[in-house]
């Protein structure tokens, strides 16, 4: 490329300068860079994965746009197939190579786009840093994919501290001339009326710069009760709250692995590395079965009798199960585009196994409503709790819903945060409403089936049907598992 015409820059779910392979590599080329992002067919499924991920690119975009510009160059924005538009914008600036980083969720179709490009003769380098590790690098001593999590942690820690993360570049070198780019306000990834997403920028500050300040604040405290705190919903601040970022590839893993390094090596510290290597286990599993989000790893379950009501299934979408702790985290979901984790296995075994609903239902709910939902983990997750996937919880693990939160939440405070009418009720029964005397429901201002609903199921029978099903599906009796019952 010493006749300095430029390269292209394919921008995906890496929108980050920090750690960026792709970028790192074009502009130690020296070559003159063309910073790009492709807004991909609706239809190919491989943009935003719902509507509060569209809210959530917009601002990405905008904050990468206005990094780039502090470097000396800009973003390029362009609608279409990839092939045909990255091809176009090639021939019409005299772009000679493409640089991009893999996403292994599109390993089945980058090929051919890359493929296509190559004969057009753009030469095309990939590079990793979605992972801390390559799957195909990561193999079990027979050779094979890991399909238990300790082994694969076990594994990864034998293998070494990952590599270290690259420095942003300070300046990105543009050509002479900028091409054109499409206007990202007419992309309208904004809500409008009604504007769902109008508590969304009370919480979360979308981009990289947004990122770090996010992993700096996690670093500087909250990491040292990590393990005991992040069960807790009510506690604010016990959690990373990267996901987001994460999943955007506003901040590398690498990145937030790197910052871990300087701590001690306390229990607190570990379990944060080991909800990192969760990710990457989830996209261990996706490379081995790319359907993770839509067929069942475990065929056993190919035969399951899900059941669908819908009024049920839109009172669980609704936050109107009658369940306080499952009301919360499905209406912190929809103001707040995220949801507590320990909640997130409440709501999702409450759906599954209360409700008998098909997982894979819940699992696009997520996919739809969620600012952090990443196709890897979001279907490991869903298939964790349904006892489907790989190295799932036993379909017999039933969570109780009243237990779950009087355990996780004992003074109620998320409870009242994101169900609040029944506030008042005492502690007593802020998780169990129902059973609270009609006096004391009186004098917090709850009418059961007016102001508050009762529950849309009984959860003792719920389960035992559930449990009567699985036992009749697979010949295995299954007792409930004492500690969530």
């Amino acid at each position: 490329m010493s006749d300095r015409s430029p390269v292209l820059v394919w921008f995906r779910k890496d929108l980050r300068l920090d750690d960026n392979g792709a970028l790192t590599a074009a502009v130690q080329s020296g070559a003159p860079v063309i910073c790009v992002y492709v807004r991909e067919p609706q239809a190919e499924k491989v943009g935003p994965l719902g509507a509060a991920q569209g809210w959530w690119l917009h601002h990405s975009l905008n904050a990468l746009s206005g990094a780039l510009q502090a470097r000396g160059n800009r973003l390029v924005l362009r609608s279409g197939k990839p092939a045909e538009a990255l091809a176009a914008l090639a021939a019409e600036t005299g772009a000679r190579a493409l640089f991009l980083n893999r996403l292994y969720e599109r390993d089945e179709i980058d090929p051919d786009i890359l493929d296509t490009l190559r004969r057009t003769g753009l030469e095309v380098r990939r590079f990793k840093g979605q992972l801390l590790h390559d799957p195909q690098e990561m193999r079990t001593g027979t050779g094979g994919p890991y399909r238990v999590y300790t082994p694969f942690w076990r594994a990864l820690e034998k293998d070494g501290e990952p590599r270290e993360p690259v420095d942003a570049p300070r300046t990105v070198a543009a050509p002479f001339r900028i091409p054109a780019s499409e206007n990202l306000a007419q992309w309208d990834l904004l809500p409008k009326r009604p504007n769902w997403a109008a508590e969304f920028e009370t919480l979360w500050q979308p981009g990289e710069a947004g990122a770090h300040q996010r992993l700096a604040r996690f670093i500087d405290k909250p990491v040292e009760h990590y393990k005991r705190d992040r069960d807790f919903p009510g506690l604010e601040d016990a959690t990373s709250m990267l996901s987001p970022h994460l999943a955007f590839g506003e901040i590398s893993p690498a990145r937030i692995w790197h910052a871990t390094r300087g701590l001690a090596a306390t229990e607190d510290m570990i379990h944060f590395r080991k909800e990192l290597v969760w990710r990457e286990f989830s996209y261990h599993l996706l490379v081995e079965f790319p359907r993770l989000a839509s067929a069942n790893w475990n065929e056993r379950f190919d035969a399951f009798p899900w059941t669908f009501d819908a009024a049920q299934f839109r009172a669980w979408t609704r936050g109107q199960t009658g369940y306080p702790i499952v009301d919360a985290g499905m209406r912190q979901l929809w103001r707040h585009g995220y949801m507590h984790n320990r909640v997130r296995m409440i709501t999702a075994s409450f759906l599954i196994k209360d409700l008998m609903i098909d997982w894979r239902r819940g699992e696009a709910w997520f996919r739809d409503t969620l600012l952090d939902a990443d196709v890897a983990s979001n279907a490991a997750n869903w298939q964790w709790v349904a006892g489907s996937g790989a190295d799932a919880a036993p379909f017999f693990r039933v969570f109780n819903p009243i237990l779950q939160g009087e355990k996780f939440d004992p003074e109620g405070d998320y409870v009242r945060r994101f169900v609040p009418e029944i506030a008042a009720l005492p502690n007593r029964y802020i998780h169990k409403p129902f059973e609270a005397p009609l006096d004391v429901l009186r004098k917090a201002g709850v009418t059961l089936g007016s102001t508050y609903p009762r529950p849309i199921v009984e959860h003792g029978p719920a389960r035992d049907r559930a449990l009567a099903t699985y036992a009749h599906v697979t010949g295995r009796s299954a007792d409930p598992d004492p500690r969530d019952r």
